[in-house]
């Protein structure tokens, strides 16, 4: 079995987990894939060091690409073994229990296995009262809308059978902190599920990753499960902050017109200019975080991003006005240029704002 091991800023917790593994798993033939997203404080090395020393440890640094989701299915795609688990590097999931979900999933009983803090005998208590609160709220969303017949789908410790998790790869989005509602989601009931119940620990060493972008991270996923992956999660997070660009033009159009006062036609410029660039902070922070450009490609980024957002207009307004003569409704042609704007300008951001390298 192969044990994946997601890292971010994890240096000070990869040798307890390491030797906390070694214990839980005497006896049985595992491998332990440590996935760095290019750690700062020098994780990769770290669990380097430990390889050197023993052969079930392995190292796969990434290198411009960032995310718990897509860090555990790179992981689990490496892995040859026919079972693997993902565990958390802070010692928060409790690895004595990787035995009893081999044994599950061995025995024919389950294709996957969740450690589940919500089902009796399991136990969250070491949450604060605020995360406690999200935890909840989060899970009833993903239960009620998705229709998930799960205690914890939310759970980050969890076993399955290599195979099945082959099959819904694809599928699978690469965004986002919770790879296991999206496997549940995207299986649509096909998989034999079994939950056990752990108590979920104390940080040692560390900080949370978790911040205020996991939650739209959660809710871009639920909306991209519930239309079937029509839509993607990016391209959720992407008109979501479109729309947020539409506030500032707004905004930017009255101030200039009202406020200072300029003529309406470099009002709108103005205000034009305005909603690209935040568009693109936002993108860059949040739609394109595991892809963020630095430095000076920041520049040269929004350079693009204005050229990109330029041509969209075109194609906005030349959808619009075709629709309209169709059929000679304000609303539905208004509403087809922005969709033909916003899928333009999503479709070429990607190739080459945010281009994968």
């Amino acid at each position: 079995m192969s044990v994946i091991v997601p890292t971010f800023n994890e240096r000070d917790n990869v040798t307890p987990l390491f030797q906390r593994l070694q214990v839980a798993l005497a006896g049985i033939a595992w491998e332990a894939v440590f996935v760095d997203d290019n750690s700062p404080d020098g994780t990769s090395d770290v669990v380097r060091a430990l390889a050197a020393g023993d052969s079930r440890v392995r190292c796969i640094r990434r290198i411009g690409r960032r995310g718990l989701s897509g860090a555990c299915i790179e992981g689990i795609l490496a892995s040859s073994a026919p079972y693997v688990a993902v565990i958390d590097a802070d010692l928060q999931h409790d690895e004595t229990q990787l035995a009893k979900m081999l044994g599950l999933l061995q025995a024919g009983q389950a294709d996957l296995v969740i450690g589940s803090r919500y089902i009796e005998g399991g136990s969250a208590d070491s949450f604060n009262k605020h995360r406690a609160g999200a935890s909840a709220l989060a899970t009833e969303v993903a239960k009620r809308v998705l229709r998930i017949d799960v205690a914890d789908p939310m759970s980050g410790f969890f076993m399955i059978r290599r195979e099945r998790f082959e099959q819904l790869a694809p599928q699978l989005s690469t965004q986002g902190f919770k790879i296991l509602l999206d496997v549940i989601a995207t299986a649509h009931g096909a998989l034999r599920i079994v939950e056990i119940p752990y108590t979920f620990a104390s940080r040692l060493h560390g900080e949370s990753k978790l911040d205020s972008m996991v939650m739209l991270d959660f809710l871009g996923l639920v909306l991209a499960k519930f239309t079937n992956d029509i839509v993607s999660l990016r391209f959720l997070l992407f008109a979501m902050v479109g729309s947020i660009g539409l506030v500032v033009h707004f905004v930017g159009l009255y101030v200039s017109l009202e406020v200072l006062p300029v003529p309406f036609a470099e009002s709108q410029g103005i205000a034009a200019l305005l909603a690209m660039t935040s568009n693109f902070l936002l993108n860059n922070f949040l739609t394109y975080r595991d892809q963020r450009l630095k430095g000076a490609r920041i520049l040269r980024g929004l350079l693009l991003f204005y050229l990109v957002c330029s041509v969209g207009l075109l194609a906005n307004v030349g959808v619009a006005f075709s629709v309209y003569n169709q059929q000679p409704i304000w609303w539905l042609a208004g509403a087809a240029g922005a969709l033909m704007g916003v899928v333009w300008n999503y479709a070429m951001s990607g190739l080459f704002v945010w281009r994968k390298r």
